[in-house]
């Protein structure tokens, strides 16, 4: 039984954030966020819920397999996990000042270093554990695309926020 506690609780960790993000943004998406100037190509909102579960439990596993083959916070695995905390916090922080504070150049900002932090995970991770971060992959792909979304509404909208 407990082969399986650890893995789903690793899986389940980084979606709570998710979920507690997700109030934020559908408080924000009809009263602001669809106000805004946004690229055609963006994604549609449906796209993002079921994207970020399915990113979420895979970074949620890739850390189970880093703190497995690593030895837990005592071992080899010490800064790659303290690397993916310090993602997931940027992680979690995004929505909060993007949705929340409405701030789009923070917004920006934030989601930039994000997505160092995510590539030093993969960095820290893959000594570790390969598959850990080729699991990771995706997530760097998909915060590249919501960096440039991000960007690109902060420059289309300077004149109506921050």
């Amino acid at each position: 039984m407990s082969d399986y506690v650890v893995p789903a609780f690793a899986v389940v960790l980084p979606n709570l954030g998710g979920i507690a993000g997700g109030f934020l943004t559908k408080r924000a998406i009809p009263n602001w966020y669809e106000n805004l100037k946004k690229p055609t190509w963006r994604p549609p909102n449906w796209v993002f819920g079921p994207v970020w579960t399915y990113l979420y439990s895979t970074m949620g596993y890739a850390s189970y397999l880093v703190w497995r083959d690593g030895g837990g916070f005592d071992g080899e695995a010490a800064l790659p996990l303290a690397m993916y905390g310090t993602q997931l916090a940027l992680n979690w922080a995004w929505t909060p000042i993007f949705f929340g504070a409405k701030s789009l150049k923070w917004g920006l900002i934030e989601i930039v270093g994000l997505w160092g932090a995510i590539a030093g995970t993969i960095y820290t991770f893959y000594p570790v554990n390969r598959l850990a971060a080729g699991l990771l992959v995706p997530y760097l792909g998909w915060v590249t695309l919501a960096t440039t979304l991000t960007f690109r509404i902060w420059k289309d909208n300077k004149d109506r926020t921050d």
